[in-house]
This record gives C-alpha cells, sequence and structure tokens, in this order.
C-alpha cells in the first residue's frame, strides 16, 4: 500500500441480514487531504465510517487503514485514529478538562502528557476559559469543539467525523470549520460524512456522493459541479400548489430545468439572462433567484432528487 493512501477501499460491502448499506464501493483516501462522504440520510455514509474506524465488520470486498486489516489488526487502528460521532458522547457529570484527562488515559498516556495535551486541546478549542466548568450546561457549540479536542488526545494521524456540526446554529457551525481547517493545515487528515452541500464545499479537497449505498460521482467539489452543473441557477416560484405545470412556460430556457414541489430551477450560464427571457415570455413568477450552483444541484442531477428527501 502507497505510504500516501491512508485507506483503501474496494468492492465494499455492509449488510445488516437482507439489508445492503453499503453496495460494493470503491474508495482511496490520501495522506493530508480532507475527504468527505457527502449524502443524504440512509445514503451509507456512516456505515462506511464505522467499517473505516475499525468498529464495524465488513461484510464484503477489501479494505484496508493504513495498510492494516480491520478484521485482525482493529485495535491497532483505532490507536491511530480520532473519532468525533454523529452525537457527542461526552460525561456532562465531568469538567471541561476533566472529560480530556479521562480519555486520554484510555491511550495509556502518563499523567504530564495528558496534562498538557489538555492544556494544548482547550486552546485549541477556545474552551480555556470553561476548563473547570461542568459540560452539561455548555453551548452545542462549545460541546462540539469538546468532543473535538478529545478525539485529538491521542495525536491520531487521521480524524473521522460523523456530521460534524448537524444541530448547530451558523455561527457555531462557521466556528468549528475554522478549528477543522487549522487542524487540515497541520497535516491531519481528515474524513467527513455530511449533508450539507456548503460544508462539503468548505472542507472537502474532494468527495464521494452516495446513494443508497452506492457511489454516484466522486472529485473535488468544483471539479463536480463543472461536470454535473451549470455556472448559474435560476430558482423560479410561482402561487401554485404544483410547480409541474408551469415547467412548459420556460421550456427551452438554460439548459435544463428542475421541477422541485415548491419552485423551478433553470440551469444556465447566466441567471440573469435567463431571467430576462423569462420576463419577455411574460411569465411572471411570485419571486426568482440567480445563484451559484452548488453540490446539492449536482445530487439532483445524478440522483432526481435533494439531499433532503
Amino acid at each position: 500500500m502507497n505510504d500516501e493512501l491512508l485507506v483503501r477501499a474496494r468492492g465494499l460491502r455492509k449488510e445488516f441480514g437482507d439489508f445492503t448499506a453499503v453496495d460494493g464501493i470503491d474508495v482511496d483516501v490520501r495522506r493530508g487531504e480532507a475527504f468527505g462522504f457527502l449524502g443524504p440520510n440512509g445514503a451509507g455514509k456512516s456505515s462506511s465510517m464505522r467499517m473505516i474506524g475499525a468498529v464495524s465488520p465488513v461484510s464484503g470486498g477489501e479494505l484496508r487503514v493504513f495498510g492494516l486489516d480491520p478484521a485482525t489488526d482493529g485495535a491497532s487502528i483505532r490507536a491511530r485514529l480520532g473519532v468525533v460521532p454523529q452525537t457527542d458522547n461526552l460525561d456532562e457529570e465531568l469538567t471541561v478538562e476533566e472529560n480530556l484527562r479521562v480519555y486520554g488515559r484510555y491511550f495509556g498516556l502518563s499523567g504530564a502528557v495528558v496534562a498538557e495535551r489538555a492544556r494544548e486541546l482547550l486552546d485549541f478549542a477556545q474552551l480555556t476559559e470553561r476548563a473547570t466548568d461542568r459540560v452539561e450546561p455548555l453551548s452545542g457549540g462549545m460541546k462540539r469543539r469538546l468532543t473535538i479536542a478529545r478525539s485529538l488526545i491521542n495525536n491520531p494521524e487521521a480524524l473521522l467525523l460523523d456530521e460534524p456540526t448537524t444541530g448547530l446554529d451558523p455561527q457555531a457551525r462557521h466556528i468549528l470549520w475554522d478549528r477543522l481547517f487549522r487542524l487540515k493545515r497541520a497535516g491531519v487528515t481528515l474524513i467527513i460524512t455530511t449533508h450539507y452541500m456548503d460544508e462539503a464545499e468548505q472542507l472537502c479537497d474532494r468527495l464521494v456522493v452516495m446513494d443508497k449505498g452506492r457511489i454516484v460521482a466522486e472529485g473535488s467539489p468544483r471539479a463536480l459541479i463543472d461536470e454535473h452543473s451549470t455556472r448559474e441557477v435560476l430558482e423560479l416560484r410561482f402561487d401554485v400548489d404544483d410547480h409541474l405545470g408551469s415547467a412548459g412556460d420556460v421550456d427551452g430556457i438554460g439548459q435544463r430545468v428542475e421541477v422541485l414541489p415548491d419552485r423551478l430551477l433553470i440551469y444556465t450560464d447566466d441567471g440573469d439572462v435567463a431571467l430576462d427571457e423569462v420576463t419577455a415570455r411574460g411569465v411572471r413568477p411570485m419571486s426568482s433567484l440567480v445563484r451559484r450552483s452548488t453540490l446539492e444541484d449536482v445530487f439532483l442531477h445524478l440522483t432526481g432528487r435533494t439531499l433532503v428527501d
């Protein structure tokens, strides 16, 4: 295995009885990059992450993490990983600093090393002033930053983050993104699952788009948008219950038209020009919006549905 390849999966499968959660995917994650699994809930992202994290056995295919087989070298793999679960599992009866110190001892680190790491990580997570506070009253964003700090106590080579910002307000999300960007800049490999397209665009160098257990596209966010969408999108909303009936009014404008329950999407390289053509036809939408294409548009084009379906 190439030293630069931290994760290599070929034909990877995960089955739960008759249900196939991961259906034969191929994945390569390189050292030092931020790699993402993007898709809706139930796409197979978390199941893939649990196999990579050596906490869920592989049902089929081949998987190597750090060149090791999770089936026989799970403990060695886990010792080199940091894991941020989808739901915070902090000990709320302990203080912020105690959560770090107790977790550090699980890795066999000495008290002196754990104390030094805890100080560094409290500063990194911007929680130094809350070190002696109990966890329970902290905000959701603070708890999330503490969970990430705890995952770094063993100086991991790679960090697995499962839906890292779910439930956070916009300000807390941006603070967390900044912390993760700093980790990447320091050389930590990030492997992220998310169903937020803006998060994937902000954090990921490369990603796979998953749907129903399979990979439907792979590449950098920019390359995927360039390949599967247009530069801009014109969104039109009409005062109707079903927008399908309005699609014929804008047929032929732009490269294609997508019909959603609450709006029409016109894919074009110039949204303002497309809007002028809509107006010239005498079509009067209730509202209009010109925006740039996103990974949500890529997913809609590839699957016919949105990431939140």
